[in-house]
């Protein structure tokens, strides 16, 4: 939610990430992350699933050598000067996953570091996609399943967001559409949100050249954007959590300029920058979610979305967006709503709920405005790419998550969480938080009910164990190894992204 149209530097290398040609300094070798799909019943089956590295982290040089086409914030006009022109000079990079970017996989476990000091300076944050093979991203369909994995986010502080989500991105990340993309999904390219992000170095297989205006010392932004309807699962740190479903008027990744793209006006573009959220603290729960309370974030624990539809099949209209967790064997039903105006039987996102959310917060009404749940549901069948990340927000400090936002605000819905309202400064977070981590693991989707075991309060089994059943690998995927064995070539840079910040959120 409020996922700033900027992204922001992340790294104090050299040179900048993003191209749409395929370098060749550094081999590209995913890393391994198995997954599980589950079946009515609890069973589940491993699938030898990887990730790649989101385009706007890796290096970028020219194609017959390595000569940056991007340094500070400001293209290298004479390999870029237009977008097509840099898209035909530039070449994309392997990753040096662990060394370069902090990222580091285990079986079913994909651990994020926030900070990752290396030989070109440091890099923060990151942002990865789920593959299906080396050349395509995973495409979920959740209408009428639930989407289930467990997180660790006992070492995420105030200021620091680890983000799961889907976003309708292209399986081959444009790699079929556009000439000019010769990288594809293999190096983390095509990305979108709700948010139709302009800071993004290369859109349809172009340079994002024309205006491009530093907003910051590395990074900045172009005349487009790329905006695509996008399911945000979960987006928390260790002190407060939010889901929330953004809709768009467009069909899978679109390319925008001008009020399309919600700028200068937030709400002028094709997509719900705001979505509608539901965040335990903000709804008034203020003991449900933290440090020692029901939902402990000291402890690992499972995150479970059901996505119920009208008719109870893929096919149906999407109604209610459900969420449990589990945590020492116990599941644990989504917190009340406690604000005034608001019905107090609500603990999931429904049309209703949304509505008079809004009105009792007197918040725009974009998520109604662009279709709602209806829109989302669309979406979700027709797939999203399942995105992991971790950044900081150089927009609005993270306060929009877990702290008091407008800071100056104390109407019900501003309070967002026990951050102090001088928190989340990036500045202070990637030193005082350099060794933050979050780790996501046990990924699942399958039928209501399949993808997880616990009791109840009144200790009655509720489901039936899904994660030690049935484990074999699909056989039409390889397993990678989880340690590259090249190095990224000095000068690489990578950028982090304000995902949720609120750029023109008052």
């Amino acid at each position: 939610m409020y996922r700033s149209a900027a992204l922001v530097a992340a790294a104090s290398f050299l040179s900048i990430a993003s191209a749409q040609q395929v370098g060749t300094n550094t081999a590209e070798v995913h890393p391994a992350l198995t997954w599980y799909k589950c079946a009515a019943g609890g069973s589940c089956t491993a699938q030898a699933g990887k990730v790649t590295l989101d385009a706007n982290w890796r290096w970028t040089h020219t194609t017959t050598g390595y000569t940056n086409c991007y340094t500070g914030n400001a293209w290298d006009t004479s390999l870029c000067p237009d977008g097509v022109t840099c898209a035909k000079n530039c070449a994309l990079d392997g990753a040096d996953y662990s060394g370069t970017y902090g990222v580091t996989t285990s079986g079913n476990a994909l651990t994020l570091k926030f900070v990752t000091p290396n030989s070109n300076g440091k890099n923060v944050g990151s942002r990865l996609y789920l593959m299906n093979s080396d050349t395509a991203y995973e495409m979920f369909k959740v209408m009428g399943q639930e989407f289930t994995f467990d997180v660790d986010v006992s070492q995420l502080p105030c200021g620091l967001n680890g983000a799961v989500y889907f976003s309708e991105m292209d399986a081959d990340g444009g790699l079929s559409k556009y000439a000019n993309n010769k990288a594809g999904a293999k190096y983390g390219t095509g990305y979108c949100d709700s948010q139709c992000p302009r800071d993004l170095k290369f859109i349809n297989g172009e340079a994002n050249v024309a205006g491009w205006t530093g907003t910051s010392a590395n990074s900045g932004t172009g005349n487009y954007g790329s905006c695509c309807s996008e399911m945000d699962i979960w987006e928390a740190n260790s002190i407060s959590a939010a889901y929330t479903p953004h809709p768009c008027d467009v069909t899978g990744q679109t390319r925008c300029t001008g009020s399309q793209c919600g700028s200068p006006s937030r709400y002028s573009g094709v997509c719900d920058p705001d979505g509608c959220d539901f965040n335990s603290y903000r709804q008034g729960d203020h003991t449900f979610y933290g440090p020692g309370m029901t939902v402990d974030t000291t402890k690992k624990f499972t995150v479970v979305t059901q996505f119920i539809t009208s008719d109870g099949t893929a096919n149906g209209t999407l109604t209610e967006i459900k969420r449990f967790y589990v945590q020492n064997g116990k599941v644990i039903a989504n917190s009340m709503n406690k604000i005034s105006g608001i019905s107090t039987s609500f603990n999931s996102i429904t049309t209703d709920y949304c509505n008079q959310q809004k009105a009792a917060f007197g918040d725009t009404t974009s998520f109604q405005n662009h279709g709602g749940l209806t829109t989302m549901g669309n979406s979700l069948k027709r797939g999203g790419v399942l995105v992991l990340s971790v950044w900081d927000d150089y927009a609005v400090n993270m306060l929009w998550l877990d702290s008091t936002y407008p800071t100056n605000c104390t109407k019900d819905g501003c309070l967002r969480g026990t951050c102090p309202t001088s928190s989340g400064v990036p500045a202070d977070v990637e030193a005082s938080a350099a060794n933050a981590s979050v780790t996501y693991s046990n990924i699942r989707v399958g039928p209501i009910g399949s993808t997880y075991s616990g009791t109840t309060s009144t200790s009655s089994t509720t489901k039936t164990s899904t994660t030690s059943v049935k484990t074999s690998t699909t056989s039409t995927k390889t397993t990678t190894t989880t340690k590259t064995t090249t190095t990224t070539a000095s000068g690489a840079q990578q950028t982090h992204y304000g995902q949720c910040g609120g750029q023109g959120y008052t």
